[in-house]
């Protein structure tokens, strides 16, 4: 039977949960235990796959096809697990399971309630299968104690606790210690309200990880513990890290899997290998081949969460290379006009993301073509490819008038949904119906590769098989005529339907893909394609 690991927040949001949470499991893991993450959101939504970038940043997408909170990405970049449908939950999806149970009459014509009907469906997905031979069960709780979306969750948490058998269940609250300057002190009654409140609706801490921007002294320790029912040794200081990959080795140092493994009884004696973390720390602080400037053309680049997987995976692709990757932010609307094509001069790569909309889309086309004429390295994503599509179209094919149904209707469709040409694939044809949250192509799909193109070099393989979250394709009709211009189309979907990849072999560098790479990066086993990537940004500082 797995232990329970629960994380929850107070005081304030964002205040690391997930990334502690990811860095608690990754720790366990070099102990040798084996774990698995899960989320709980308590917004009413569905999943985020509806929700603006801009409230709510990323989209993670896993191999199974959910739309999941971006946490779930640090989860799989620490811990290397693979997460699934089955590892994030929400509010809205949780109504909508017991309202369809409802109308199914499952509940023999009874008063739905909160309790129990919505906790029991709550801690059936805590409970829900983790797989064989699991050891711990992380599962973070979204939001602050506190909110009022979030009260059924710590109701089921509590109810949970007291029906897994004695010392099964940890709760690892994250508080807030802010430093006020003019009284040149730190404040722990933050964090005493935040554990009163959780102690209120029956939850009682057991560890408390301090977020701080400076060391936590002993008294403020003592004080701590002593007002929250705490031992002071389970008083954590989650200080302020140079990267996200050093918190795991922060956090060991201040002992929080020794302190939580002493919490179940466990001893701690047991080595733990921190080596790929502590070779990870070292490269990105000091990197032996200096620095490369990557500009990001995106349309949500005032909120970077927005790109948050794309943005480690530039890291990690550097941590390939031994180099250190700067992001130079760059809003696509700007480049609609001339005069702001000059900042793009000087970069070593431009890499254009994906994305839904017309705006800013021109702005992206004008970025793969500064990319094309001056042979700078080349990546784009999802929207990404198809903007280097239509440009190709445009100024190598001659198709002027090149376009995507996304955007406009009249025109040459060269990019359009998959459904206007897709016909006879049972799983393309339901995904293309429906409401938006189900029109798109979701999940991990395989694709093959031409041998002796630049993909299948940096893949060491033909047969591939990436997460896509697109509503719209390149359109199979112009492969011959954009082919004839130039631009091979070096990865199919195994039909030969769906262009996956395509890449200018007279260009340094120059690939689009239409799935998302940076969701399969991991720091300790970079994707191919963004390590490939930074390394022609290296050499593209000697041109």
């Amino acid at each position: 039977m797995p232990r329970y690991i629960f994380i929850t927040g107070g005081v304030v949001s964002s205040l690391g949960k997930g990334l502690a949470s990811a860095a608690l499991g990754a720790l366990l893991q070099a102990r040798g235990y084996k774990v698995r993450l899960r989320k709980l959101d308590p917004y009413l939504n569905v999943d985020p796959g509806t929700m603006s970038p801009y409230q709510h940043g990323e989209v993670y997408v896993t191999d199974d096809g959910a739309e999941t909170d971006l946490d779930l990405g640090h989860y799989e970049r620490f811990t290397g697990v693979s997460a699934a449908q089955a590892d994030n939950i929400t509010t809205g999806r949780i109504y909508k399971n017991i309202i369809e149970k409802e109308r199914r009459g499952d509940y023999l014509g009874a008063t739905v309630q909160v309790i129990p009907h919505v906790t029991n469906e709550i801690k059936d997905f805590i409970r829900s299968d983790a797989g064989e031979g699991v050891d711990f069960v992380l599962c973070e709780v979204g939001g602050t104690v506190g909110d009022i979306e979030g009260l059924p969750f710590f109701e089921a948490l509590r109810q949970f606790s007291q029906e897994q058998p004695r010392g099964q269940c940890c709760f690892l609250h994250v508080t807030l210690m802010p430093y006020i300057a003019a009284a040149g002190e730190m404040k722990t009654k933050p964090t005493q309200h935040s554990v009163k409140e959780l102690r209120s609706i029956g939850i009682q801490p057991d560890i408390l990880l301090c977020r701080a921007d400076r060391p936590i002294d002993e008294g403020d320790r003592k004080k701590i513990g002593r007002f929250c029912n705490v031992r002071e040794s389970a008083v954590i200081q989650g200080l302020d890290a140079r990267s996200i990959y050093d918190v795991p080795l922060a956090y060991h140092a201040e002992g929080l899997d020794r302190e939580i493994l002493a919490h179940f009884g466990i001893d701690d004696a047991l080595d733990v290998d921190l080596s790929r973390w502590e070779g990870i720390s070292h490269t990105l602080s000091s990197p032996n081949e200096g620095e490369v400037t990557i500009g990001v053309v995106g349309k949500y680049t005032v909120l970077p969460d927005a790109y948050k997987s794309i943005t480690e995976a530039l890291v990690h692709g550097g941590i390939a290379n031994d180099v250190k990757v700067k992001i130079k932010w760059l809003e696509s609307d700007m480049f609609e006009g001339d005069a702001a094509l000059s900042q793009l001069e000087g970069l070593n790569g431009i890499l254009v993301p994906g994305g839904f909309g017309y705006r800013g889309a021109e702005g992206k086309i004008r970025a793969a073509t500064f990319a094309r004429e001056r042979k700078v390295p080349y990546f784009g994503i999802c929207l990404g490819m198809q903007m280097a599509v239509i440009e190709a179209a445009r100024n190598l094919a001659g198709i002027k008038d090149a376009m995507s149904t996304e955007f406009e209707n009249g025109g040459e469709p060269v990019v359009g949904l998959m459904t206007e040409w897709v016909r006879g694939n049972e799983r393309l044809e339901r995904e293309g119906k429906g409401d938006l949250g189900g029109t798109m192509r979701l999940g991990a799909y395989p694709a093959n590769l031409s041998k002796g193109s630049r993909v299948a070099q940096l893949y060491g393989t033909t047969q591939i098989n990436e997460r896509h979250r697109h509503r719209y394709e390149v359109n199979i009709d112009y492969k011959e005529r954009l082919e004839a211009a130039g631009l091979v189309f070096s990865g199919m979907s195994p039909d030969g339907v769906l262009p996956e990849i395509v890449e200018l072999p007279d260009h340094p560098w120059y690939i689009g893909v239409q799935y998302h790479p940076e969701l399969k990066s991991r720091p300790f086993d970079p994707h191919p394609l963004f390590a490939g990537f930074i390394k022609a940004a290296m050499e593209m500082r000697l041109v």
